[in-house]
C-alpha cells in the first residue's frame, strides 16, 4: 500500500451508476410496454362481450408475436446473435427481429468511446527508481462479434492489458524519459495495446499519462539538483557579461590613453554622478580642482572653435 498522497478522489458509487444504467436500458422495451397497454382494453372489451373471441384471440396473438420477435437496440449499440449456438449476425441500431428458442442474444455491446483509468503502483524504472504512474486509455469496440467471441470480458481485459503494458514500458525506460516524453510513452503504450486488442475487435484511440509520482526523498534531491543547475547558469551568464564589459573597458582605455582631456572629463563625469546619487561628503585629491579648470578650459576652447567654424561657413554661404 502506498502513501495517502498517492490516493485520488473516489469515483461515483458504482452501484448507483449500475442502477441508473439498468433503469435507462428499460427504455428499449417501450414498444413491448405500449403493446401491453393496448392489449389490456382488448381483454376488457372481450370480458364485457363487446368483441368476439376470434378478434380478441387474433389481436392477442399478434401482440404476443411482436413482443417475442421484435427487439430494439440504441444508436450506439450492436447486438451479436447466435443461432443454435453458432454466430449468425450482428443487428442494430433500431428495430430487429429475434426468433425465440432459436436465436440467442449475447449482449447489447456499447460501441461508444470508453474511458478507463489505471495505475502501475511502485514499479522500478530502468535506472532503478521506484515510481507510481497513473494513466488513462480511450478505446472503442469496432467489431462487437469479436469483442464477445474472442475474449470473455473485454471491459476488464482492456484496462488490465493497458496496466501490464505500462509496467513493461516503465521497466524499459529511465525516469528522465518518463518525465520528459509522456507523449512518446503514450504512443508506445497505444501500439502495444493495439497489438493485443485488435484481434478482439477493439482499438485504443489514445493512452495518456496522467501523473508520475516519485518518492519524496528523490523529489528533494532533484529539486536541489535543479537549483544547482540554475545557479550554474546564472554564474555563467554573469561571467560572460564580465568578459564583454572587460572588452569594452579595454577599448575605452585605448581611446582614453590617446586623449588625456577625454579621460579627465570622464573622471569628472563619474564624480558628478556620484555627487548626484550620494548625499554624503566625498573627499577628492587636491589636483581635482586644477583638473576641473583644465577640463573646463578645454571644453570652452572647443566650443569657441566650433562657433568660429560656424561663422566662417555662414560667411562663405552669403
Amino acid at each position: 500500500m502506498h502513501n495517502d498522497r498517492y490516493q485520488e478522489d473516489a469515483h461515483p458509487n458504482p452501484l448507483l451508476e449500475k442502477a441508473a444504467t439498468v433503469f435507462f436500458n428499460v427504455r428499449r422495451y417501450n414498444l413491448q410496454l405500449l403493446l401491453i397497454i393496448i392489449w389490456l382494453p382488448v381483454l376488457f372489451f372481450y370480458h364485457n362481450g363487446q368483441i368476439s373471441r376470434f378478434f380478441c384471440g387474433a389481436v392477442s396473438a399478434v401482440i404476443c408475436l411482436i413482443i417475442l420477435l421484435v427487439r430494439v437496440a440504441f444508436e450506439w449499440e450492436r447486438v451479436p446473435i447466435l443461432r443454435f449456438g453458432r454466430f449468425s449476425r450482428i443487428k442494430g441500431p433500431g428495430l430487429f427481429l429475434f426468433i425465440p428458442f432459436i436465436d440467442s442474444i449475447i449482449e447489447y455491446v456499447d460501441c461508444r468511446i470508453m474511458v478507463d483509468d489505471f495505475s502501475a503502483e511502485k514499479v522500478l524504472t530502468a535506472d532503478a527508481v521506484p515510481i507510481f504512474v497513473d494513466a488513462v486509455v480511450f478505446w472503442m469496440v469496432w467489431d462487437a462479434a469479436k469483442a464477445k467471441l474472442e475474449v470473455k470480458n473485454f471491459r476488464y481485459a482492456v484496462p488490465l492489458s493497458a496496466k501490464t503494458a505500462l509496467r513493461d514500458i516503465i521497466g524499459k525506460n529511465s525516469l528522465t524519459r518518463l518525465l520528459t516524453d509522456r507523449d512518446g510513452i503514450g504512443k508506445q503504450l497505444r501500439k502495444i495495446l493495439d497489438e493485443k486488442t485488435n484481434p478482439w475487435g477493439i482499438t485504443s484511440l489514445s493512452v495518456e499519462i496522467k501523473d508520475i509520482i516519485i518518492p519524496e526523498e528523490l523529489e528533494n534531491v532533484m529539486s536541489k539538483e535543479a537549483q544547482a543547475e540554475r545557479e550554474k547558469k546564472a554564474r555563467l551568464i554573469i561571467g560572460s557579461a564580465e568578459v564583454e564589459i572587460s572588452k569594452m573597458y579595454s577599448d575605452a582605455s585605448g581611446n582614453y590613453e590617446k586623449n588625456e582631456i577625454a579621460l579627465t572629463l570622464r573622471a569628472l563625469n563619474i564624480l558628478g554622478d556620484a555627487l548626484k546619487t550620494s548625499s554624503s561628503m566625498i573627499l577628492v585629491p587636491s589636483e581635482v580642482p586644477h583638473a576641473m579648470n583644465k577640463g573646463i578650459s578645454a571644453a570652452i576652447a572647443k566650443a569657441a572653435e566650433q562657433i568660429e567654424k560656424s561663422k566662417i561657413s555662414g560667411a562663405e554661404n552669403e
